[in-house]
C-alpha cells in the first residue's frame, strides 16, 4: 500500500564547471512505491540519486526524510537516515564469502571475535521474508550476476536501508533473473519499504513502476503515474520529439558467407576453455545476435575473432580467407571492423583527437598516407566528413575525444568502423549506457548497414535488443551455443531458459 513522503527533494541545485547538473530540482518518494527516474545521459539522474546517497552535496535545496529536514554528507549519513544504494559495478570482494561481504564496514562482534553467525542468521532470515535465496557461505566468485546483486541489496538491507537506489539494475541479468529481481522489489514495497530505479529500459518500467519522473537538461520534465502513460508518451518526454521504438526493419536476403566460424575452441584467462566447439555462419546482409549472461564465452568469442585472443582449434574463415592465425590488422585489411563494449579503454584514444581517432585503423592505407607519409589535408577532409555524416557533436574536429559523451563518443566509433562499407562488423554491446535518443540512433546505423549487405555479428546483454535487431539468435551458454533460431522462431520464453542454461 502506497502511503505518505518518505523522501522530499526541493530546488535541487547543483553546479559542476561549465554544466549545470541539476537546476531547482524537486524530486519525491511516497511509502511503498516503485519510483522510475528516467532520463538520458547528462540529463541529471544520477546526480540527483547522489546527493541523496551523500556522494555529492547540493549548491543549494534541502532534503527531508520523513518529513524531518536532513544533511547528507556521506553514504555514511545517508545510511543512518536510512538510505541505501546498489551499483551497477558491484563493490564485492570475490575471494570472501557472502556473509563476510556483508558484514565488511559493520561487523558484528561476540567479546573480541567477529560473530558471523549472526550475520548468518541475518541472511537466511531475509532470504525467507524477501525471496532473496543466499547462501551466505557461499563464495562471490561462484555466484551469478543476479546472485551477486542480491548481495549487495542485502548489504544495504543489513545495515538499515528503507529506502532503496538501484542504478540500472538489470544491465547483466538474464531473463529469468531479472524476473526473480522484480519479485524480490515487489517484496519489499509490500513490507513498506521503497525503491527509486534508475533505467532507460521502457519495457521494464512499465512492468515494474508505479510513478515515472522524466529528466531532461538537469530539469523535471514531469512525474506521471505508470498506469496512465504508454512507452511512446514517455520516449516524447524524455527526448522531446518523437522517438521510434523498436527501428523499423526491411525483410532482406542474405548473401554470401561472410565469416564462418568451425569448432572454435578459446581458452580464457585461467587457462580454462571458455568457448567450446563453436559453430556459425554469418552471411553479407544479416544480423546474427548473440544473446547470454554476460559471461559465458561472448567476450572470449569476440577477442578470437577479432585477433585479441589466439583461436586453440578449429578454424575461422573471413569470406574464403583463412584468418585462423592471421594477426589483426590483417583482418582489418580483410574486412573485420569492431566496436567493442569498452569504447573509452579499448574503442577510442580519449587523449587524442576525433582527427587522430578517425584514421586509427586504416592510417596505413591510401589517401591518408603515401610511402609511410601521412597526408594531414586528407585526414582532415576525412574527419570532417565522418562527424557531420554521422551527426557527432562536437566543438571541432579538433576536440579530444576523451570530452565527447558516451553518444557522441560511440557515432564516432560506428562511423570510423562502417565509413568504408566492411564485410563483417563485429559489435559488442553497442548501445551499453547510452540514452534512448542515441539508442535509437545507433541501432538505425546497424540496419541500414546491414541493408548495404554488411554482415554483422552483434554481441549484447540487452535481449530486447538482440530480439529486434537480429535476423539469426544464437544463445550461448558456459561458451557453447546452446540454441539457434531464425526471426520467425523467435521465442522469447525458449531463449530466456537457454541463457539461465535451462533448455
Amino acid at each position: 500500500m502506497i502511503m505518505g513522503n518518505v523522501l522530499e527533494m526541493h530546488n535541487i541545485t547543483k553546479r559542476f564547471p561549465g554544466v549545470l547538473a541539476s537546476d531547482k530540482v524537486s524530486f519525491e518518494l511516497r511509502q511503498g512505491e516503485i519510483h522510475v527516474l528516467l532520463g538520458e545521459n547528462g540529463a541529471g539522474k544520477s546526480t540527483l540519486m547522489n546527493i541523496v546517497y551523500g556522494l555529492i552535496q547540493p549548491d543549494e535545496g534541502d532534503i527531508s526524510i520523513n518529513g524531518k529536514p536532513v544533511k547528507i554528507n556521506s553514504p555514511v549519513d545517508a545510511l543512518m537516515h536510512g538510505v541505501g544504494m546498489v551499483h551497477q559495478n558491484f563493490m564485492l570482494v570475490p575471494n570472501m564469502t557472502v556473509a563476510e561481504n556483508v558484514a565488511i564496514g559493520k561487523e558484528p562482534r561476540h567479546g573480541l571475535f567477529l560473530d558471523l553467525e549472526q550475520v548468518k542468521q541475518k541472511i537466511q532470515q531475509f532470504s525467507r521474508d524477501f525471496g532473496l535465496d543466499l547462501d551466505p557461505d557461499r563464495y562471490i566468485w561462484q555466484l551469478s550476476a543476479g546472485e551477486q546483486q542480491r548481495v549487495e541489496i542485502f548489504k544495504a538491507l543489513y545495515r538499515g536501508a528503507d529506502i532503496l537506489i538501484l542504478d540500472e539494475p538489470t544491465a547483466v541479468l538474464s531473463p529469468p533473473e531479472i524476473e526473480a529481481l522484480f519479485r524480490i522489489l515487489r517484496s519489499f514495497v509490500k513490507a513498506g519499504k521503497s525503491i527509486i530505479l534508475i533505467t532507460h529500459k521502457l519495457n521494464e518500467i512499465m512492468g515494474i513502476s508505479d510513478r515515472i519522473t522524466v529528466m531532461r537538461r538537469g530539469q523535471v520534465q514531469g512525474t506521471v503515474d505508470t498506469a496512465q502513460v504508454d512507452k511512446k508518451q514517455l520516449a516524447n518526454m524524455l527526448v522531446g520529439r518523437d522517438v521510434v521504438f523498436p527501428v523499423a526493419r526491411q525483410q532482406t536476403v542474405a548473401g554470401d558467407v561472410a565469416a564462418s566460424l568451425q569448432h572454435l575452441e578459446v581458452q580464457g584467462d585461467h587457462g580454462k576453455a571458455a568457448v567450446l566447439d563453436f559453430n556459425l555462419e554469418v552471411h553479407a546482409g544479416e544480423i546474427v545476435g548473440i544473446a547470454g549472461v554476460d559471461g559465458n564465452g561472448q567476450s572470449e568469442l569476440i577477442e578470437a575473432i577479432v585477433g585479441l585472443r589466439e583461436i586453440k582449434s578449429g578454424r575461422l574463415l573471413i569470406g574464403s580467407e583463412d584468418a585462423t592465425r592471421m594477426p589483426a590488422f590483417k583482418r582489418i585489411d580483410a574486412g573485420l571492423k569492431y566496436v567493442p563494449a569498452d569504447r573509452k579503454g579499448r574503442g577510442v584514444a580519449p587523449d587524442l583527437s576525433i582527427v587522430d581517432n578517425s584514421v586509427m585503423k586504416n592510417y596505413r592505407m591510401a589517401p591518408y598516407s603515401s610511402h609511410g607519409i601521412l597526408k594531414p589535408e586528407a585526414i582532415r577532409k576525412f574527419a570532417g566528413n565522418l562527424v557531420k555524416k554521422y551527426d557527432v557533436r562536437c566543438a571541432s574536429i579538433d576536440t579530444l575525444v576523451g570530452t565527447l559523451s558516451g553518444g557522441n563518443m560511440q557515432k564516432l566509433l560506428f562511423a570510423r568502423e562502417t565509413s568504408d562499407n566492411p564485410r563483417l562488423l563485429v559489435v559488442e554491446h553497442p548501445t551499453q549506457g547510452l540514452d534512448i535518443g542515441a539508442i535509437e540512433y545507433v541501432r538505425k546505423i546497424l540496419l541500414d548497414k546491414r541493408d548495404e549487405g554488411t554482415a554483422i555479428l552483434l554481441i549484447s546483454a540487452d535481449l530486447d535488443e538482440v530480439l529486434e535487431l537480429s535476423d539469426k539468435v544464437v544463445v550461448m551458454y558456459e561458451g557453447a551455443a546452446v540454441h539457434e533460431c531464425r526471426q520467425e522462431e523467435i521465442n522469447r520464453e525458449i531463449i530466456g531458459m537457454a541463457m539461465a542454461g535451462m533448455n
